[in-house]
């Protein structure tokens, strides 16, 4: 099994945290020591003890105890917008040499890292380095979450390529959302048929994270 996964997704708003929450809870309860890790967050919000991001704060809520909101999060930029223009606005330079030893710090003491990305696949980190090319030079696998709505198919492919091009694509993951989706079953079985790697499982809409745990294959 790998030590360390990439989580993204076809877009932003698709549910990779809920994803990743209910991996790390099925991971964990597989006996394995696992954490979450979002180095890069936007959309943070001001608190007494610093910037806070709520996805961030769902991660380290399912990750093995012991860890402090900056090993989850080493960057938190409060804008709600895209990460590099955060920093930018922030007047911080995303370094790829932070973000290499949050993770590296996390994987030495846990058996499985799952790192979640920004929005999807390509989003940039700044003008020339995106997480598709930090997550390819470390060699990570990748699980793709799908948000099961329309123009789904054609975001899911095209985000399968660039992956499969750069990196393993490991799974995916289908994630019913609101309003439900027509013909959900036709689009998961083109899905099926069409995408390079096996689907890990359907999150229904509006399940709680031990649900949806149930639902995913992997771990097995």
């Amino acid at each position: 099994m790998p030590r360390t996964i990439f989580v993204t997704g076809t877009d932003t708003g698709v549910g990779k945290t809920h994803a990743s929450c209910a991996l790390l809870r099925r991971a964990r309860r597989k006996g394995l020591r696992a954490c979450g890790y979002k180095p890069v967050a936007s959309g943070c919000e001001r608190t007494a003890e610093g910037l806070r991001n709520a996805d961030a704060l769902a991660l380290l809520a399912e990750s093995a105890p012991g860890l402090a909101y900056a090993q989850v999060n080493p960057y938190p930029l409060e804008p709600p917008i895209a990460p590099h223009v955060a920093a930018r606005d922030a007047g911080v330079r995303l370094d790829l040499a932070v973000l290499d030893a949050g993770h590296d710090a996390l994987a030495a003491t846990h058996e499985l890292v799952l790192v979640e990305g920004a929005g999807g696949w390509r989003v940039p980190l700044h003008d020339t380095i995106g997480f598709d090319d930090w997550v390819a030079a470390r060699g990570w696998p990748v699980v793709l979450v799908v948000a099961m709505r329309l123009g789904c198919i054609n975001h899911a492919l095209l985000s399968a390529e660039s992956i499969v091009r750069r990196t393993h694509l490991l799974g995916w993951i289908a994630n019913c959302m609101p309003p439900e989706m027509p013909r959900l079953q036709e689009s998961l079985q083109t899905l099926r048929q069409r995408l390079p790697a096996p689907l890990i499982g359907v999150l229904p809409e509006g399940t709680d994270i031990q649900r949806a745990s149930a639902a995913l294959s992997w771990p097995s």
